[in-house]
């Protein structure tokens, strides 16, 4: 198709799978001896290529992802409610970890770091001790603990006190 239309120069824009497909074209235009530049420009929200510093749509879901959050901590100080919410990030927690440090989430647990509901719990202790009535936590979609519905139903059970509350912002990143 690329001979029969005399394409020589080929961009592609995409994630991870977008990528390899440029590789894989490029070493086949190299194996069969045509001449075709292909160029493959990243764009995912997950931030997560080799060689990229911020990829196409990764600073527009980050600050989609902050923008909700700030909202939800309206609701979280006024209720008196702990929230978790969820962020997009299968195998990476870029979106989860700089969303959470910009709002100033008490948690983030994120796809990379091996959590643990003890160090969670902890985290909660300290916070009530410092008299602490609300607070956020950020998950990344692909936390390893469990899914946001675990993790909030375990600490419910630790802490049955607590309001606890689970707000899942999942596509409204992407669709930023």
């Amino acid at each position: 198709i690329f001979k029969k239309y005399d394409v020589r120069y080929f961009f592609y824009n995409g994630g991870n799978d977008s990528m390899d497909t440029c590789n894989k074209i490029s070493k086949y235009m190299q194996k069969v001896g045509y001449e075709c530049r292909v160029m493959g420009v990243p764009k995912t929200i997950d931030n997560d290529l080799y060689g990229t510093d911020f990829t196409i749509g990764y600073d527009t879901a980050l600050n989609t992802a902050m923008e909700a959050i700030d909202k939800i901590r309206d609701t979280a100080t006024s209720h008196n409610r702990i929230f978790f919410v969820e962020v997009m990030g299968r195998d990476a927690g870029f979106i989860a970890l700089n969303s959470g440090l910009a709002t100033g989430a008490i948690g983030i647990l994120i796809p990379e770091k091996k959590d643990s509901i003890e160090e969670l719990f902890a985290t909660f202790e300290r916070a009530e001790k410092a008299g602490k009535a609300s607070s956020i936590v950020v998950v990344a979609e692909g936390e390893k603990l469990g899914s946001i519905y675990d993790i909030a139903k375990a600490t419910q059970n630790g802490f049955p006190s607590y309001d606890i509350r689970v707000a899942v912002l999942g596509h409204i990143q992407r669709g930023g």
